[in-house]
C-alpha cells in the first residue's frame, strides 16, 4: 500500500482475510477491514470502501477496541463522508478521531485536527477555524500544518484567488502531498473562481478576456480556459470570441409560458380521451 501498488495489496488481502476469519481473531479482522477500506478508498471505488468500513465497524462492536484503532476507524469514517460531501458528518468523526489520538498523544492528531479544519472551510464557516486553533486543545499542536489550514481559511474568507495560491505555493507539503486536502481544496478553488469569475463578468455585455484575467490577476489562457468550461456547464450564457480575444455576454433566455401551458392542455385532454374510452367500453359490454 505504501508503495500505491493498491491492487496487489487488495489480492494479498483477499486471502488473509479467509484465514483471519477461520481463526475467528475479531481484533485482526478489524484491522484488515480497515486497511481494505483504505485500499478502495485509494482505488476510488467508495461503495466498497464503505462496506469495508461497515465491516469493521460490525465486527469491532463485538469486542473491545484499542482507543487507538478506535481513532482510526473514525478519522476513516471522516474521511468517507467528506469524499461524499457531507462536511458535517464528517466534522463530527474527525473531532471524535481528534480527542482519541489526543488523549493518547497520538502523532495523529493534528491530522485530524487539519481535517476538522478543512470541513469547516468546505461548509463556508472560515471564520471558525481561528477559534478552533487557537483553543486549548489547538494550541498543542501549533506548527506548519495549521498555518497552512489558516492560510486557505483567510483566503477564502476574503474570496482571494490570489491569496489561495500563496497558501498552496507556500505551504506545499501540507496542502499540496496531503490527497485528501489537496482533492478538496482543488474543488475549493474552482467554486472560489466560477464565483469570481461570474461577479465580475456581471456588468459587461461584452468584455475583453485580458481584462477579467488582469482584474482577477491570472493568466489569460488560464482564464480562458475556465470560461469555456464555465460556457459548457451552463453556468452562465455567452461566447467566446476568440478572434477578437473577447467574451460576448447573452441575456438569460426567458422561457415561453405558451409550451408548458400547451403540454398541460395535451394532458388533460388525455385524460378526458382515456376516461370516454372506459366510460364507452362499459356501455358496449
Amino acid at each position: 500500500m505504501e508503495n500505491k501498488e493498491y491492487s496487489e495489496a487488495l489480492n494479498l488481502l483477499s486471502g488473509l482475510i479467509k484465514e483471519v476469519r477461520r481463526l475467528d481473531d475479531k481484533l485482526l479482522l478489524v484491522d484488515i477491514d480497515l486497511l481494505e477500506s483504505k485500499l478502495h478508498f485509494s482505488l476510488r471505488n467508495l461503495p466498497k470502501a464503505k462496506a469495508s468500513l461497515t465491516a469493521a465497524r460490525t465486527a469491532a462492536n463485538a469486542i473491545y477496541v484499542p482507543p487507538a484503532q478506535q481513532g482510526n476507524i473514525d478519522l476513516q469514517s471522516g474521511i468517507l463522508h467528506a469524499e461524499e460531501k457531507d462536511y458535517k458528518t464528517a466534522y463530527s468523526y474527525f473531532f471524535e478521531a481528534f480527542e482519541a489520538f489526543n488523549a493518547l498523544e497520538n502523532p495523529r492528531a493534528v491530522f485530524s485536527l487539519k481535517y476538522m479544519l478543512l470541513c469547516k472551510i468546505m461548509v463556508s464557516q472560515a471564520d471558525d477555524v481561528a477559534g478552533i486553533i487557537s483553543s486549548k486543545a489547538g494550541l498543542q499542536y501549533l506548527g506548519p500544518e495549521l498555518d497552512a489550514m489558516k492560510a486557505v481559511a483567510d483566503a477564502h474568507a476574503k474570496r482571494s484567488l490570489k491569496l489561495f495560491e500563496i497558501a498552496l505555493c507556500d505551504f506545499k507539503a501540507q496542502l499540496g502531498e496531503d490527497p485528501i486536502i489537496h482533492r478538496h481544496l482543488s474543488s475549493l478553488y474552482d467554486t472560489l473562481l466560477e464565483q469570481n469569475l461570474c461577479r465580475l463578468i456581471e456588468p459587461f455585455l461584452r468584455v475583453e478576456i485580458a481584462h477579467i484575467a488582469e482584474l482577477i490577476e491570472l493568466p489569460v489562457d488560464h482564464v480562458e480556459k475556465k470560461l469555456s468550461q464555465m460556457i459548457l456547464d451552463k453556468k452562465f450564457a455567452g461566447t467566446l470570441d476568440q478572434g477578437a480575444g473577447c467574451l460576448v455576454i447573452f441575456d438569460d433566455p426567458k422561457a415561453d409560458a405558451i409550451y408548458p401551458a400547451t403540454l398541460e392542455t395535451i394532458t388533460n385532454i388525455g385524460k378526458v380521451v382515456d376516461s370516454l374510452y372506459v366510460r364507452s367500453a362499459k356501455i358496449m359490454a
